[in-house]
């Protein structure tokens, strides 16, 4: 059965923005998390306290906390790959942060140079120590559906990995299709084999393939109700060579408001943010929904 509401978790901010080439400043990055606050989202990943040398665009993402109006019932979750990233973390008044770990063995190791015990064992104490002084955690899983070194992964071993991340503490596990190559019965398939209870599993699609949208129908009638979602379709993967943006927020909000799920969101004002950061970066819109309604007047 469908949710009657669902719950989207905009990462444009910080997954999508970290692989963009060119410098971005920290106001341009406020007033982008601004507008979608004022969209009526409500979920917003704003950064994460990475080392600038391997992440340039989120150097300054204390500066991003800092500069932000914090509207009830909004919440701001930040990136923290170690213990040093969670210090800096409290030390800017987050109250959500989140943990990255691969299904992958290959992807593990080229990404954060570590196996995926090495990944579990090093966020364990980050999980815990932000537990203790009162965060919510969110685990992230990439490579869910498929690796540009590996091929095709087991459902069962996502589920394993699922169930370890949640047994950890994070109180939301997030399936990553980080290359986008995953199709309706491989996700349904995927979603059968967790044994984490679904309302605390979130879905996040790449658009590699065209297949997004679609794979968000299935997780949909699967009874999945979180999904991670980028505007202007935002994003990438620095190691998974070819792989596209995120889906595409305005086109995740477009499906669901057609199907007369709530979200809380206004989509004429995601979609004139969706045009603002695109010409702000100089890009494409990757938004079909949005191009669409910049067409038609739409556009920020």
């Amino acid at each position: 059965m469908r949710p009657q509401r669902v719950k989207i978790v905009e990462v444009g901010p910080r997954d999508g923005l970290q692989n963009e080439a060119q410098p971005i400043s920290v106001p341009t990055r406020i007033e982008l998390i601004e507008r979608l606050a004022a969209a009526g989202l409500r979920n917003i990943e704003a950064g994460s306290f990475v080392s600038p040398k391997w992440v340039p665009q989120m150097a300054g993402t204390a500066e991003v906390l800092a500069g932000l109006e914090h509207r009830p019932g909004v919440s701001y979750s930040v990136l923290v790959p170690n213990m040093r990233g969670l210090e800096a973390a409290l030390a800017a008044g987050a109250e959500e942060v989140a943990v990255f770990a691969a299904a992958s063995e290959s992807f593990s190791r080229r990404n954060i140079n570590c196996s995926i015990a090495e990944s579990l064992d090093r966020f364990a104490p980050v999980v815990a120590a932000a537990r203790e002084k009162g965060l919510r955690v969110r685990g992230y899983l990439s490579c869910v559906l498929g690796c540009p070194y590996e091929g095709a992964i087991d459902p069962k071993k996502v589920a394993g990995l699922a169930a370890q991340l949640a047994e950890m503490g994070c109180g939301e596990i997030s399936l990553g299709d980080t290359i986008g190559v995953g199709t309706a019965d491989q996700v349904r398939r995927l979603i059968a084999a967790q044994s984490v209870a679904k309302d605390r599993l979130a879905m996040h699609f790449h658009d590699t393939y065209g297949q997004a949208v679609a794979n968000i129908l299935v997780s949909l009638e699967e009874g999945i109700a979180t999904f991670d979602s980028s505007v202007a379709g935002l994003g990438g993967c620095p190691y998974a060579a070819g792989a596209t943006g995120n889906v595409a927020t305005e086109d995740v909000v477009y499906l669901l408001h057609g199907l007369g799920i709530e979200t809380g969101i206004d989509l004429r004002v995601l979609a004139e943010t969706g045009a603002w950061i695109s010409a702000r970066l100089g890009r494409a819109n990757a938004s079909r929904v949005g191009r669409a309604m910049e067409k038609n007047g739409a556009g920020g």
